[in-house]
């Protein structure tokens, strides 16, 4: 909703890359930004909402690189409105390849009109000259919901959508077999992969990490949600 108050922040200045945020639309969606500082290719992490802000952000993470910046990738964590209300207008203004979970796709273009460049799967790297993401698939919250992954450097960084927020996993519809699937993913893909140590960006609101998390898994299985 162009209008809201965006509020930026940088949130990881590392040699390698920057990570920088954007709080957009009145559901506090982030959209995130990764730079790699040598060649200055850019991937943004739910173009969420609020075009104007969002290249506002894309020319913040411009000055991070040694020579120019380039939006490469539009990655999307999972095709529900509010994440992506905004990827058809970047991806037309920039240019940028537009990535989402394989299942996900078809909402995409059903509700966007946009047919994705790169289809996601568990397992797969989005790459760009300096920094390679991994691609973590967490079914549940949608089919093809993902995570990205940034680990080269300590601690490692996850982006997980509205898949894991501190406090719990994402939401399921009260359905038991989609909770299943979701705390499964999350247990065994994250928080048996990564060190306490990770930070969790989610797609709504603060980071947390793996370790202030992790005691509470009994109390989210125990719980269904």
């Amino acid at each position: 909703m162009k209008g809201t108050q965006m509020t930026t922040e940088l949130l990881v200045d590392r040699p390698a890359f920057t990570v920088r945020r954007a709080f957009v639309s009145s559901m506090n969606n982030a959209v995130y930004l990764v730079t790699a500082r040598r060649s200055g290719e850019q991937v943004l992490i739910d173009a969420a909402d609020d075009a104007e802000a969002i290249s506002d952000l894309v020319e913040e993470g411009a000055q991070d690189a040694a020579d120019g910046a380039r939006l490469a990738y539009v990655v999307t964590t999972h095709a529900h409105w509010d994440h992506t209300r905004a990827t058809a207008e970047i991806a037309a203004q920039t240019g940028a390849h537009v990535a989402i979970g394989r299942e996900d796709a078809a909402q995409l273009k059903a509700e966007r009109g946009i047919e994705a460049d790169m289809l996601l799967d568990d397992g797969d790297l989005v790459h760009v000259d300096g920094v390679t993401l991994d691609v973590i698939g967490l079914r549940g919250h949608t089919a093809g919901s993902v995570a990205l992954a940034l680990d080269a450097e300590e601690p490692a960084l996850l982006f997980t959508g509205d898949s894991l927020f501190p406090g719990g996993v994402g939401n399921t519809g009260d359905d038991p077999e989609r909770f299943a699937q979701l705390f499964g993913d999350v247990t065994t893909r994250l928080f048996d992969r990564f060190a306490d140590d990770t930070i969790v960006f989610p797609g709504h609101g603060e980071p947390t990490t793996l370790g202030a998390e992790r005691p509470a898994l009994p109390e989210w299985r125990a719980r269904g949600w």
